[in-house]
């Protein structure tokens, strides 16, 4: 191996399942994989989604996401390649460029737009929902747009990390959540580089790799796949090394909410009747 980043994990998590995901069209026609929806969102507790997008084609794109409501969780975009504007109805505007992250909490209601802000070149990244609690799905949205320079990271020798939330090694990520402890990477390694996280054995986790290839644990997982970490009372971290290539890929974990999840499209609450609440006070204007 040429480098290594370890957090001395004893015993690394299994791989329990490699999920492929499906291609599908959200928004106004943009063309993207989701990789984690459905029964997913209960194994993979505080996760509801995960799409992926990438194309050098417009009209894959060029439409973008026109104003939708959201209540009861959080948005996290993290922008590889491409320039998106984000408006809400809360009064909240930003660019999100390369290498940038914008997180947005919903909370008790926001309708916004995403709309790209070129009309050429490749649009490329990744829409992660984060649940929140049942006590604070009603609190008032949030926002903030970070770009790619205010996005902590470290290097070693064939390795680069960037801490979107949560801790790695000692480096404080962008943003902190107390309820999901949510821990996001972005891990850049150089061929047969090893990278080790630590993650507490309560937490929910996967890999998602979306450039070459990674053996995490004894489990070969190629591009656009994402490996399901095992649970164990032991295991105490992940260990993923780089395959022939290099590979870039997403390290997520938090803690599970172990709350009932109720989802009708854009609104995640924990009952039916919360469920019905939210539809109505979006048809009667009542959001954010």
């Amino acid at each position: 191996m040429s480098a290594s980043v370890t957090n001395l994990v004893q015993q690394p998590r299994t791989v329990e399942r490699l999920v492929a995901g499906h291609a599908t069209q959200d928004g106004a026609g943009v063309r993207l994989t989701r990789v984690l929806a459905g029964p997913l969102q209960v194994r993979l507790d505080p996760f509801l989604m995960l799409d992926a997008f990438g194309s050098d084609n417009p009209g894959d794109y060029i439409a973008g996401f026109p104003d939708h409501p959201h209540r009861g969780f959080e948005t996290v975009t993290y922008m590889l390649e491409g320039r998106m504007r984000h408006r809400d109805s809360a009064g909240h505007e930003g660019l999100l460029e390369s290498g940038g992250v914008q997180w947005m909490t919903a909370g008790r209601g926001v309708i916004h737009s995403e709309l790209p802000e070129q009309t050429e070149g490749r649009m490329e990244g990744f829409q992660l929902w984060l649940n929140l609690p049942g006590k604070d799905k009603m609190c008032p949205p949030w926002y903030r747009d970070f770009a790619a320079r205010e996005i902590p990271e470290f290097s070693a020798p064939g390795v680069t990390v960037r801490v979107i939330a949560g801790h790695s090694h000692g480096v404080m990520g962008a943003v902190q959540r107390e309820a999901t402890q949510v821990l996001y990477l972005d891990v850049h390694l150089d061929a047969g580089t090893v990278f080790e996280q630590a993650v507490p054995a309560s937490h929910h986790g996967f890999v998602y790799v979306y450039r070459g290839s990674a053996r995490v644990a004894d489990t070969d997982v190629v591009r656009q796949r994402m490996a399901v970490l095992g649970q164990s009372d032991t295991a105490d971290g992940v260990h993923i090394q780089a395959g022939a290539e290099g590979a870039r890929l997403l390290v997520l974990a938090g803690q599970p909410l172990n709350e009932p999840i109720a989802q009708y499209g854009p609104f995640v609450m924990n009952t039916q009747a919360q469920l019905l609440q939210a539809v109505h006070d979006y048809q009667q204007g009542r959001l954010a």
